[in-house]
């Protein structure tokens, strides 16, 4: 019995993973507006009332698709920022990660083209600030201890530092493949002036 219930709970997860992927192509390609849940269910040959089982809506889907992806990459972004001894360096780590990401088509994809539409952009800037914004406060605050730029208090830095952060996915999203390299690297510098910027207020 123990095996069957095994085999039975492998085969949910298998469907549940497929449906997923399915999603992610089908979002990526054709956009949420574009796609229904029978095109979903038949790209991942498996019956409608099987995307119900595991989800409530269509917009349920895209939730947990879109949780799950930017759990993925929050989790990446943290892995290089701690990665580096020097606080500086984990920062640029941290969003050199951020920018590529933003210029693979599922990432960017979903989170900067269709979230916004598929959830609200109310419920778009919630699930931002869970990830990107909780990352970047923890790093400004690792910064300032490491006397790296001054002590903030308020909202202001991580407010507008976030924002530059949406700008350049919305950005890269938008970015022919041929072009996405030349991209990264001018969205890259204007982090590094504010870094710089900051820094030398910390030496006067």
């Amino acid at each position: 019995m123990a095996e069957v219930k095994s085999r039975r709970g492998e085969y949910t997860e298998a469907t549940r993973r497929a449906l997923l992927d399915a999603a992610a192509r089908l979002f990526v390609e054709r956009g949420f507006a574009r796609t229904s849940l029978d095109d979903v269910a038949a790209d991942a040959r498996v019956t409608k009332g099987a995307i119900y089982h595991h989800f409530s809506s269509k917009t349920g889907l895209f939730e947990v698709l879109f949780d799950e992806v930017e759990q993925q990459e929050n989790d990446r972004a943290r892995a290089a920022f701690v990665a580096e001894p020097d606080p500086t360096a984990g920062v640029l780590a941290a969003l050199d990660q951020f920018l590529l990401a933003c210029s693979e088509p599922i990432y960017g994809a979903l989170v900067f083209r269709e979230a916004p539409l598929a959830l609200g952009w109310e419920a778009w800037r919630r699930y931002e600030e869970k990830y990107s914004y909780a990352l970047l406060a923890d790093m400004l605050t690792a910064l300032a201890d490491a006397g790296r730029i001054p002590p903030h208090t308020g909202e202001a830095l991580p407010g507008i530092t976030f924002g530059m952060l949406g700008a350049a996915g919305q950005l890269l999203t938008r970015t022919p493949a041929e072009d996405q390299e030349r991209i990264r690297a001018e969205c890259r510098l204007p982090f590094v002036a504010l870094l710089a910027g900051l820094s030398s207020t910390t030496d006067s």
